[in-house]
């Protein structure tokens, strides 16, 4: 083979390794680009299916700490006899239910509020424990006392988790 016949052998086969070749680029680009729309449309459609799920989780969320406020908690959990001890830890197991029946609710919310969540949870049941170590406290009576005013608005852990929980929420839509 002489020159004149690899140099006619380019020629002839040089366009279509070129045409090959922008198929190719074009082919790769089309499938990135098709694969980005199916990966946009499945997370839109996964939104669209987990939104509800996760405001309802939210909604329990806001149920458990509203459950558990000072306030409410008194309100439906009556002491059984006079003795502050045992109210404070019928108290604190009725948060602990609450908190057991709100668990799965974690999957739907981001972790910095499930930790909030679980700080107001733990927060409340530490200052019932120090209602219980007060010496000046007598009674259960005196504990639901005490309890309603040391937890003003600045002070009560569950408005804290609330807040935060609303903050939480309103970023889903802005």
């Amino acid at each position: 083979m002489n020159m004149d016949d690899i140099l006619d052998i380019l020629i002839s086969v040089g366009p279509a390794i070129v045409v090959a070749l922008l198929a190719y680029y074009f082919f790769d680009s089309f499938m990135k680009s098709e694969e980005n729309r199916r990966r946009f449309l499945l997370h839109k459609q996964n939104q669209k299916d987990t939104l509800p799920l996760r405001l309802q989780a939210y909604e329990r969320l806001t149920l458990f700490l509203e459950r558990i406020s000072p306030n409410q908690l008194l309100i439906r959990v009556k002491p059984s006899s006079d003795d502050k001890k045992s109210y404070a830890d019928l108290l604190i197991a009725t948060i602990e239910q609450e908190f057991e029946h709100n668990l799965t609710q974690q999957i739907y919310i981001s972790n910095e509020c499930w930790s909030v969540i679980k700080s107001s949870k733990n927060t409340l049941i530490q200052q019932l424990r120090k209602g219980v170590a007060n010496t000046e406290l007598n009674s259960a009576h005196g504990l639901g006392a005490y309890i309603l005013t040391n937890f003003d608005e600045s002070h009560n852990p569950t408005l804290l988790g609330l807040d935060y929980l609303k903050t939480e929420v309103q970023e889903l839509f802005d």
